[in-house]
């Protein structure tokens, strides 16, 4: 791992909270002591407007189509996230150094290199909807650019460690876009003992699962303000469950 990598694997929790309030706060926006927000609205209501304004759809509608894909957003980010972190533990997830003793290539990690990062990044594109439209783009672009760079930093890594062995894997499996319709997907790769641990897996993402089950039940109230505030209270239930089931909350992605 080089030297800009290793820190920024190590606090990658930091910088994704970091990246997240940035993109609600939108602080460029912020015109004479008030947040111009307040006029501009969310990502919600302009992609809502976008869809509608070529009069093939209402505004309503267009809401509606909005906020199922966001929700769907969140429910394949949720199933990517439990399912990957059931395979891998969640003691490594949580790590906060990369582990290379040994790499898992069963569960999901037979269709697709990374799916805790896929994961991550369709739970970032389910609640951008709820920021500043610039906020939005911001934060969007930078998570992108952040997962990429953590992901090749980790490619690294592991190359370095397995050598040829996971070579082949990477030849095998895609990197972030998964190839479902294969059945030989990772069938190159040496397979892996893993065993998923369902229970464990929930509790590490208790996040993603709480916000999802907040945003499939209260988007229909079309009200970002109550979401926001879900968002708020889900990641600090997350952080409680984890300081209680545990070793501690430096890692994670």
């Amino acid at each position: 791992m080089t030297n800009a990598a290793a820190p920024a694997f190590r606090f990658r929790v930091f910088i994704f909270v970091s990246l997240y309030l940035i993109g609600f706060l939108a602080p460029w926006e912020f015109r004479g002591g008030h947040q111009s927000t307040g006029h501009a609205g969310t990502l919600w209501l302009a992609a809502s407007t976008l869809l509608a304004r070529g009069g093939w759809i209402s505004l309503a509608a267009a809401t509606v189509a909005v906020t199922l894909v966001s929700l769907a957003c969140l429910v394949l980010g949720t199933i990517l996230r439990v399912w990957g972190t059931a395979y891998l533990g969640s003691g490594v997830m949580r790590s906060a150094a990369m582990q290379g003793e040994a790499f898992v290539a069963a569960g999901p990690y037979r269709y697709v290199r990374n799916p805790l990062y896929l994961g991550s990044w369709l739970l970032a594109l389910g609640v951008s909807v709820l920021m500043p439209p610039s906020g939005a783009a911001f934060f969007l672009v930078a998570m992108s650019v952040f997962v990429l760079l953590l992901i090749r930093a980790e490619e690294r890594f592991l190359t370095a460690k397995q050598g040829e062995v996971y070579q082949q894997y990477r030849r095998s499996v895609p990197r972030l876009f998964p190839r479902l319709w294969t059945q030989t997907a990772g069938s190159h790769a040496a397979p892996s003992a893993a065993r998923p641990r369902w229970v464990q897996a929930l509790l590490a993402e208790t996040y993603p699962v709480a916000i999802t089950l907040c945003f499939a039940v209260l988007a229909w109230r079309y009200n970002a303000r109550i979401l926001v505030q879900c968002v708020l209270i889900c990641y600090g239930v997350s952080l409680v469950v984890r300081a209680l089931t545990s070793e501690g909350l430096t890692g994670g992605v």
